[in-house]
């Protein structure tokens, strides 16, 4: 019983990373329209940012997460005006801005392996909360509490800035029509920068906290995110926070408990399966609106 209780924190906080990364993604793809194939180098940037702060300048980690979440969201900001910005601007359908993501993707990740030197590091052990924290039956690692929480916070906030706020609505009229929205007085030009720093710094705060988490600050964090962050926004639906919290917290879980009353060699295997059911049989996901149209 032991043994299920902490495979069941385990799956909680390991899916947590994964709803946590998977906001973003849907966030940008439900607003503008774009499946941004760069989104899993913000993580990767973000968490050595994070490490270069605590390594080379000492800041505390609550300091080096908020460069990681910042260095996060600027880098969105930069990628969506010189990649994307330009396509809206002549109309560019999806695959135009998908073939644009992969160009940055690997132009980012090359400059991260080179940050790096193709290593990976960690964060010092004393430079982060690693203690444990006693639930009685079992201790829980004070990072994977830390990361739970997050995403339940990062989660909550942002849907009700989605659903009960006046930029909120903004966000959602671009996201349906950005002329439109542009003549009933909404700045799209404003609305898409907060929407892209806001999925910059939630893909951040997952690579800063997963990366202190696992002990692996490299260049090839964010693609070990970008699947399953992924999953969990076609398993929850692309437009609903919630739906992809819930997601990528059930996807945690199950890929915890396939690996160990299975096997790990299932463990991602179980995740692409998953994947392609809902691409095939409910594209929309679990909580995804049904008038919700995108390609």
């Amino acid at each position: 019983m032991i043994l299920f209780l902490e495979q069941l924190v385990n799956g909680i906080s390991l899916g947590s990373l994964y709803a946590l990364f998977g906001i973003g993604f849907g966030l940008v793809f439900a607003t503008l329209g774009i499946l941004n194939a760069a989104h899993g180098v913000y993580a990767s940037w973000a968490a050595i940012l994070g490490y270069f702060s605590v390594e080379y300048f000492g800041v505390p980690f609550p300091v080096a997460v908020a460069i990681g979440v910042l260095g996060g969201g600027l880098i969105a900001i930069v990628v969506d005006q010189i990649g994307f910005q330009p396509l809206r601007g002549r109309k560019s359908g999806m695959l135009g801005a998908l073939i644009t993501s992969i160009a940055f993707l690997i132009i980012l990740d090359s400059l991260a392996g080179m940050a790096t030197n193709h290593q990976s590091w960690a964060f010092p052990s004393d430079s982060f909360p690693s203690g444990m924290v006693d639930f009685g039956a079992i201790q829980v690692p004070q990072m994977q509490i830390i990361i739970i929480l997050s995403t339940l916070i990062c989660g909550g906030g942002i849907y009700l800035l989605i659903q009960k706020t006046r930029i909120g609505a903004a966000m959602r009229a671009v996201g349906w029509n950005a002329e439109a929205a542009a003549l009933s007085g909404v700045n799209p030009r404003i609305i898409i920068l907060l929407t892209a720093f806001l999925a910059g710094a939630t893909s951040g705060l997952a690579g800063v906290l997963g990366g202190a988490a696992t002990s692996n600050v490299s260049y090839m964090l964010g693609e070990g995110l970008l699947l399953k962050g992924f999953a969990a926004v076609v398993v929850g639906g692309f437009d609903d926070v919630r739906g992809t919290v819930i997601a990528g917290i059930l996807l945690g879980i199950s890929e915890v408990f396939v690996a160990q009353y299975l096997s790990t060699t299932y463990r991602d295997g179980f995740t692409y399966i998953l994947l392609l059911t809902f691409l095939v049989a409910r594209p929309r996901g679990l909580f995804g609106s049904r008038d919700f149209v995108r390609a």
